[in-house]
């Protein structure tokens, strides 16, 4: 792969809860992560006030929020929640 992941703390913490309350969600989840790795640019762009930012949708209504460094070759992941709630 050739981007590395940066997970936030908050973020950190979601996915540690899901490995241990929902497997398949988890799974998804990695599955997702994987692709975003191999292409980071694949994904939706996001618009102002979230420029600079891209989304995917994992596991039915849930967004992944991510941004791209470049210069480090580093996925950000810089949140993750359920699509009512991920844009607030």
């Amino acid at each position: 792969m050739p981007y590395s992941l940066f997970l936030r703390k908050h973020v950190d913490k979601i996915f540690e809860k899901i490995a241990k309350k929902d497997p398949p969600q988890e799974k998804a989840l990695k599955s997702k992560l994987a692709q975003i790795l191999e292409d980071p640019y694949r994904f939706k762009p996001l618009k102002a006030p979230l420029q600079n930012k891209r989304r995917v949708h994992v596991f039915g209504s849930f967004v992944l929020v991510y941004s791209i460094d470049d210069s480090n070759k580093t996925v950000i992941v810089e949140d993750y929640d359920h699509h009512d709630n991920i844009y607030r």
